[in-house]
């Protein structure tokens, strides 16, 4: 059997239920059927049909509910405040359902004592957070003047290190030059102090030997030879102080010139790298400080800036306490088992309260079953009926098929069907979302095609057949099916137009043959 063949085999099935309900109604009696040298012979009481050509349109027809295709939904806005031990938070007022409203008006009012108490400490911990965080602002900047002072002031150190060393090490003008020049300047001098000392020593001298020549010829008193002597030895101890003093500024020279010098080129040389090293640890240091003031401000910062989202969210949480129509529309409570909409009950956060459909452009909202989904196709034609005006009709289109079954069906956890939305092409009137509808979706239309009526068929071991007539005989007479739909089957082999089926063919199933198919065989 094709997968055709399985897939239609249930109508099938539903066919012989159809032509057994018609034949309790239409034959009370149990039609006889006489048997004569040709066969059976026609009862009166069969009814009988002429085939015909002609155009069948197949369709799926499913019902369902009307819904707007436009439909603005409101939400709950409102956090809830754990602390007031409420599992969300209450409707003080809501606008009753199904009233017309224009953009602007009330819609629901909830609790907002909860939320403006949460509001006027987060007004206060945000005025804490921004004085904290102006202190930390005022720290950063004092911390960027402090590391630029203190790096100026070692950089100037540096710079002292080297015109020092500089100054030191010049061969001009440098210290180290200008002391060597001073005692050598020295030395010359205490040079002239020896050979003024040794004149005045021979002067004294010679002055002293005349003294005594003349004491010892009786020409002086022994007062002027003590005279004489006392200012030769005065004159002698001024020229060994004079030698004293150029050994002293000799060895001075020396040692300027050798250790010295070494000395104080290395004690600058020392100073200078020492500045340097200084500048190095001001600048790291000055980094460190810096970095730490520097996140010290963005985390104060960031917080102040958490605490102002949480102000502006506490704030627009208080203003979501009441909610507002944001056009013009007519009011629709959300529809769930689980939520309750009304004055009172508490709500949660994002929850569906109202919807405000737009009532000049609906759609329908059906289930397909599963055996017909692989018919169906989005922009398929539809007729869509409603039962409170049954007069009017509407042409629409499927708009969207479901991937996924429905999960919440009521049919069934064995029968699968899939949400389908078809839309009303043209505007509407008077009709109301939550009506019932019922969709004619048009799958195929078939042109001059050999029909016959559902009730006429019979399937015995995969094959289908009808009771035809000849003469005034009956003749069981397998075909070959095509499409269909609630009331006609197209005939594609075994019927022509003008031969005559029965339509209550039930009674005289054991006419069929017994053997099987050729196929199934």
């Amino acid at each position: 059997m094709s997968a055709k063949d399985k897939r239609q085999s249930p109508r099938r099935r539903r066919w012989s239920y159809v032509a057994a309900l018609i034949v309790l109604v239409a034959v009370p009696a149990t039609v006889a059927a006489r048997w004569g040298s040709g066969g059976p012979t026609v009862d009166s009481e069969l009814i009988w049909h002429e085939v015909r050509r002609g155009d069948m349109k197949v369709s799926v027809i499913e019902r369902g509910n009307l819904e707007s295709q436009q439909n603005i939904e409101v939400y709950c806005g409102v956090e809830d405040v754990q602390r007031d031990s409420i599992n969300g938070t209450p409707i003080i007022w809501i606008i009753p359902n199904g009233s017309s409203v224009k953009k602007g008006d009330l819609l629901v009012e909830i609790e907002s004592t909860p939320m403006r108490e949460e509001l006027d400490e987060q007004i206060l911990e945000t005025e804490e957070s921004r004085n904290v965080a102006f202190q930390a602002e005022s720290n950063y900047q004092n911390q960027v003047v402090q590391n630029e002072t203190a790096e100026a002031d070692a950089r100037l150190k540096v710079e002292l290190a080297k015109l020092e060393l500089a100054m030191f090490q010049d061969p001009d003008s440098g210290t180290h030059k200008l002391a060597v020049d001073e005692i050598e300047r020295s030395i010359e001098d205490v040079n002239n102090e020896i050979l003024s000392a040794q004149a005045a020593l021979e002067l004294q001298n010679d002055d002293l030997r005349g003294i005594e020549t003349l004491f010892r010829l009786g020409y002086a008193n022994r007062n002027e030879l003590r005279r004489s002597e006392l200012s030769y030895m005065q004159a002698e101890g001024k020229y060994a102080a004079s030698l004293n003093k150029l050994r002293t500024h000799q060895s001075s020279l020396e040692k300027t010139r050798n250790y010295v010098r070494r000395m104080e080129l290395l004690s600058l040389e020392g100073a200078l790298q020492t500045a340097e090293r200084n500048l190095e640890q001001v600048i790291r240091n000055n980094e460190v400080k810096l970095a730490q003031a520097k996140s010290v401000l963005n985390a104060r910062t960031e917080s102040l800036k958490k605490d102002e989202e949480r102000l502006a969210r506490y704030q627009s949480q208080l203003e979501a306490c009441k909610i507002y129509s944001p056009a013009d529309g007519m009011i629709a409570y959300a529809s769930s088992r689980n939520d309750d909409i009304r004055e009172g009950a508490a709500v949660r956060y994002r929850q569906h309260l109202l919807s405000l459909p737009s009532l000049n452009r609906m759609q329908v909202r059906t289930a397909v079953h599963e055996s017909v989904l692989d018919q169906l196709n989005t922009g398929l034609p539809a007729k869509i009926t409603v039962d409170a005006f049954p007069d009017r009709s509407y042409d629409g289109e499927v708009q969207s098929i479901a991937v996924l079954p429905d999960q919440n069906s009521w049919r069934g956890s064995d029968t699968k069907v899939y949400e389908t939305v078809v839309t009303i092409d043209t505007e509407v009137s008077q009709i109301k979302p939550g009506m019932t509808a019922v969709c004619e979706i048009e799958i195929e239309s078939i042109e001059d095609a050999v029909l016959v009526p559902i009730q006429s068929l019979i399937e015995r071991d995969g094959r289908t057949w009808v009771m035809a007539r000849s003469g005034e005989s009956i003749v069981p007479r397998e075909v070959s099916v095509g499409r269909e739909n609630d009331s006609q089957v197209q005939i594609l082999r075994g019927l022509e137009e003008g031969d005559q089926v029965a339509l209550n063919p039930a009674q005289l199933a054991d006419l069929l043959p017994t053997e099987p198919s050729p196929e199934a065989a």
